[in-house]
C-alpha cells in the first residue's frame, strides 16, 4: 500500500519542491524536497484524498476533522499549503439571492452570532488583548504589542469620529465593550452598545458596574433593526459588524444607521472586504470553510460596493483608510497566542473547536498578507439640509501624536 500511495503523492507534488514530508496512513513516508521542515500527517484515507486533490478549504476541513495533522506553527504550514495547492483559479462563492436574504433574517442572525461569539469568554481571553477587542488592531510600529495596538485602534476610531464630551455615541455590534468603555472613560461621551451575543452583553454589563460607569455606558441585547424609531446619536461606529449583514441588505443597514444619526453627525464603518471585485482572489474553498465552521451567514464584498451602499443610504463618505497589513499582524498575534495556550484552549472548548479557530485565524492572516482580503475604515456623515457636513479641512488632527 505504501508504495502506491507514495507514487500518488510524488506524482502530485514531486516537481513542486515543497519542503514537506508526508506521513501516510500506514506509516510510510514521502519526502517532497531534500530540506523538509514540515511534516503533514495523513491519518486517514479521507485525509490522503484531501492531499491528492488539494484546495485550501478542503485541507482546512480535513485538519478540523482530524484527518490530517501537521508539525510546526500554523503560519509556516499555511505558506507551505498554498504551494501545495498551486495556481488555482478561485471562483466567486456567492450565494443565490433568496438564500442569502434568508441567512440574514433575525432568527438566523441570532443563531449565527451565538455560534461564533457565545463559545466561551474564557476561551477568547486566552488569545485576545486585555480589553478583549475582537477586531483589527492599529500598529503604529512593527514592534507594538497587541495590547498597545488595540488601545491605539480604539483611540484612532474615537479621534476619527471626533468624539466630544456629552455627545451620544452608538456602537453597533459592541463586542465585549472595548470601544464604548474607552469612549466613555477617555472622551466623556454617553455611550450605548448593542449586541446579539448573550455572553458579550453580560460581560459589558458587568464591566460597566465594575468601573462605575452606570448612566454613562448602556448596553442592550438588541438587533440593529430594532433600534427605536426616535433613536438619535451624534456619532455611530460599526466595527466588525457589517460582515454579518449580507450584501443585499447593506443599503437598508446604512439607512438604519443614517436614521439614527443626527444631521451633522459622523458614522464610521470598520470591516473586512474582498480585494477582488467579485471575491475571485479568495483562496480556494476558504469561503465555504468559514461559512460552515466559523461565520455561518457571513458575507463579504468589495469596498466599492460598501461605499455605494453608504451613498445610497444618504451617507457622504469623506475619509477611507485601508488597514490590510494591520489585520494580518493582528491575526498572527491571535494565532500565536492561541497556539501558546493550546492546552488550556482544548480544555475549554474541545479539540475540534480549537482546530477551527487555529486554522481559521491563520488562514485569514495569510489571506490578508496575500491581498485576497482587506480591511477598510470608511468615515461618513449625514449632512445638514443645506449640505454642510462640519469637519476639518485636513486629517492632521487624527494623525498628530496624542
Amino acid at each position: 500500500m505504501s508504495a502506491s500511495l507514495a507514487r500518488l503523492i510524488e506524482n502530485r507534488y514531486g516537481s513542486a519542491g515543497v519542503p514537506v514530508e508526508v506521513v501516510l496512513p500506514d506509516g510510510g513516508r514521502v519526502r517532497l524536497a531534500d530540506a523538509a521542515d514540515v511534516q503533514v500527517i495523513a491519518r486517514t484515507l479521507r485525509g490522503l484524498a484531501a492531499l491528492a486533490r488539494p484546495a485550501l478549504g478542503r485541507l482546512a476541513q480535513a485538519y478540523v476533522r482530524g484527518d490530517i495533522d501537521f508539525t510546526g506553527s500554523a503560519r509556516r504550514v499555511l505558506a507551505v499549503a498554498e504551494r501545495m495547492v498551486g495556481d488555482v483559479r478561485h471562483g466567486d462563492a456567492s450565494l443565490p439571492g433568496k438564500l442569502r436574504q434568508w441567512l440574514h433574517q433575525r432568527r438566523p442572525n441570532r443563531a449565527n452570532i451565538a455560534h461564533h461569539y457565545d463559545v466561551s469568554n474564557a476561551f477568547y481571553r486566552l488569545w485576545l488583548d486585555e480589553r478583549m477587542v475582537y477586531s483589527c488592531a492599529y500598529f503604529r510600529s512593527d514592534g507594538d504589542a497587541l495590547d498597545a495596538a488595540q488601545a491605539a485602534k480604539l483611540d484612532h476610531i474615537c479621534r476619527k469620529l471626533r468624539l466630544a464630551p456629552g455627545e451620544r455615541f452608538l456602537d453597533v455590534g459592541c463586542g465585549w465593550g472595548g470601544l464604548v468603555l474607552w469612549a466613555a472613560e477617555r472622551y466623556g461621551v454617553h455611550a450605548t452598545g448593542i449586541t446579539l451575543s448573550q455572553r458579550q452583553f453580560e460581560h459589558v454589563r458587568d464591566e460597566v458596574a465594575r468601573r462605575g460607569l452606570d448612566g454613562r455606558v448602556h448596553v442592550e441585547l438588541r438587533d440593529y433593526r430594532d433600534l427605536p424609531a426616535d433613536a438619535s446619536y451624534d456619532k455611530i461606529a460599526s466595527v466588525g459588524m457589517f460582515e454579518h449583514v449580507g450584501v443585499a441588505r447593506l443599503p437598508a443597514y446604512f439607512r438604519t444607521l443614517r436614521g439614527a444619526l443626527r444631521p451633522g453627525g459622523f458614522v464610521l464603518n470598520h470591516g473586512i472586504t474582498h480585494n477582488g471585485l467579485h471575491g475571485e482572489n479568495l483562496g480556494s474553498g476558504i469561503g465555504e470553510f468559514v461559512d460552515r465552521y466559523v461565520f455561518p451567514g457571513g458575507e463579504l464584498t468589495h469596498v466599492s460596493r460598501v461605499m455605494e451602499a453608504m451613498a445610497q443610504a444618504g451617507l457622504e463618505v469623506f475619509d477611507a483608510e485601508a488597514l490590510r497589513e494591520h489585520y494580518a499582524k493582528t491575526l498572527w498575534h491571535w494565532t500565536e497566542r492561541l497556539e501558546a495556550n493550546a492546552a488550556a484552549a482544548r480544555a475549554e472548548v474541545g479539540e475540534e473547536r480549537f482546530r477551527v479557530w487555529r486554522i481559521y485565524m491563520a488562514g485569514s492572516a495569510h489571506a490578508f498578507e496575500r491581498g485576497w482580503l482587506s480591511l477598510w475604515q470608511l468615515l461618513g456623515g449625514r449632512a445638514h439640509p443645506d449640505g454642510r457636513l462640519p469637519h476639518p479641512l485636513t486629517r492632521e488632527d487624527v494623525y498628530r501624536p496624542a
